[in-house]
């Protein structure tokens, strides 16, 4: 990734509870050549989890309406947002911009993006049934429900989809990571 080439969106998914925003920014402070982008949500501001920008759903819709957004879904009962002009940002730096991607929208990332690497961040189920529990963020019965969920599959026809075991130690699975993204790339300086 140089200076004169866009670099790539990197979607990261995966089911709630398996680590993408460890895996995110182990990656961002393992490679200069990573960045992450701040996602728009209808979350509160004390939800805690990412680095996000709250907004009521009044402020969303107003934002979609203005074309603020390269991409945007529904999940889990909140609207996600990738700011447009965020992400070509740092794409026209030369970066690889790091998103927490919905499955739902990763066709739409891949046309709207071009160059789109998906990492599909895993588990095994007792790790994510304790990382679910340990957050604390969920009822148990939603975390039934995202526990449920977890074993999704990608959708077909996605060009360059990896698969990311997070199940033992963050280390492993950044230094995984870093393999498939730079995969044709120079080590960095």
């Amino acid at each position: 990734m140089n200076g004169a080439a866009l670099g790539p969106v990197i979607a990261v998914v995966g089911p709630s509870g398996v680590g993408k925003d460890s895996v995110m920014t182990g990656l961002v402070a393992a490679d200069p050549r990573l960045s992450l982008l701040k996602r728009v949500i209808t979350r509160a501001p004390e939800a805690g989890g990412e680095d996000y920008t709250p907004v009521t759903e009044a402020e969303f819709a107003a934002r979609q309406e203005a074309g603020d957004f390269a991409l945007h879904w529904q999940a889990h009962g909140l609207f996600y947002g990738v700011p447009a002009a965020a992400v070509q940002a740092q794409r026209a730096e030369g970066c690889g911009v790091l998103v927490n991607f919905s499955r739902s929208v990763l066709f739409d990332a891949q046309e709207a993006f071009g160059n789109l690497i998906v990492l599909n961040v895993t588990a095994s189920d007792e790790v994510l049934a304790a990382r679910l529990a340990g957050r604390g963020r969920e009822s148990v019965d939603e975390q039934a429900k995202r526990l449920a969920q977890a074993t999704k599959p990608l959708p077909d026809g996605l060009t360059q989809a990896h698969e990311i075991d997070n199940s033992a130690e963050l280390s492993a699975a950044i230094t995984a990571a870093l393999e498939v993204i730079f995969a044709d790339q120079p080590e960095s300086a």
